[in-house]
């Protein structure tokens, strides 16, 4: 039985799996919106109130795993791309050491994006054979990794996410169309700079909040079922309908048409819509697979 705390720039992830002869096996998960991330983009600095909401959210993770979970044998935590950008990022590590008593692994992009294409394939049935692109839409970055065969042969991690973009780009709620068009550009810029080599067809996966919610709203479902969500198809029309109805409602209106999934991000979820569209022109897909899979996962299996 092991642990793996993911600390996104938006969200703070738990996740309990037992692992057996590199299976993983969820058996509890928690979810929390801290949003560490917020400003960061701006002046590169983490806040002393973010890092206070961090640190009591593992803290309560902590709670939760001592008294729910006894067994557990060790808790691996993982922080990306907020942290990786502050220029404060070795006080905050530091801070969140003397509140936690955690150590922070701080994963470069390109293992940001192994470690998630593995937590994405852990959680589906897919062929062993099969090449994919994994797609992690992040509050401050994007990752895309191409995988042969189920083996990463290519990844790369974006500096553009939800919650970055949002302060970069959609000022107003709801976004004007000058601002969702110069967003649009600058998110086809990125994925121009960065080209992947790819053999024959490929099938997309996405993972993480943008992709997830999308699911849950679309099925309708009025709580978390990540079974129910894994393998979902998420389709270029379902795409262009939810940046229509983002561009026509505000984040509040949306927010209280979708309560479950939209929770802690309804201000960012355009930002996160847009840079998955502009990941389904770039790489030529009329679709993607959801999975609820992701780094906390690959953390648990890289470690085991």
């Amino acid at each position: 039985m092991k642990a793996a705390i993911d600390i996104g720039t938006n969200t703070v992830l738990l996740l309990v799996a037992e692992v057996r002869e590199s299976v993983i096996t969820p058996i509890h998960e928690e979810h929390r919106v801290p949003r560490l991330g917020k400003g960061v983009d701006a002046d590169r600095t983490i806040g002393v109130a973010a890092t206070k909401r961090v640190s009591d959210v593992l803290n309560e993770y902590q709670k939760i795993i001592q008294s729910q979970f006894p067994e557990v044998e060790s808790i691996i935590v993982t922080a990306t791309s907020a942290v990786r950008d502050a220029n404060n990022r070795e006080e905050f590590i530091r801070d969140i050491k003397n509140e936690t008593g955690l150590e922070i692994r701080l994963l470069s992009g390109k293992e940001e994006a192994e470690w998630t294409a593995d937590g994405a394939l852990s959680v589906l049935s897919i062929s062993g054979k099969s090449n994919n692109l994994i797609l992690d839409i992040g509050g401050g970055s994007t990752e895309v990794a191409y995988l042969s065969s189920s083996r990463v042969s290519d990844a790369y991690s974006y500096d553009m996410g939800s919650v970055r973009f949002t302060e970069r780009f959609l000022k107003t709620n709801p976004p004007m169309d000058k601002e969702i068009n110069a967003c649009k550009n600058v998110i086809r810029e990125y994925y121009e700079s960065r080209p992947f080599s790819i053999n024959g067809n490929v099938e997309a996966i996405g993972v993480a909040g943008t992709l997830t919610s999308l699911a849950g709203m679309a099925l309708d479902l009025n709580e978390y079922k990540p079974q129910n969500i894994n393998g979902f198809k998420v389709t270029r029309t379902l795409v262009q309908k939810v940046i229509s109805d983002f561009s026509n409602h505000s984040s509040e209106a949306m927010l209280k048409k979708y309560p479950v999934y939209l929770a802690g991000r309804a201000d960012i979820f355009m930002a996160g819509i847009l840079i998955l569209d502009g990941f389904l022109d770039a790489f030529d897909q009329e679709s993607i697979l959801v999975s609820t899979g992701g780094i906390r996962h690959g953390a648990i299996l890289k470690t085991s």
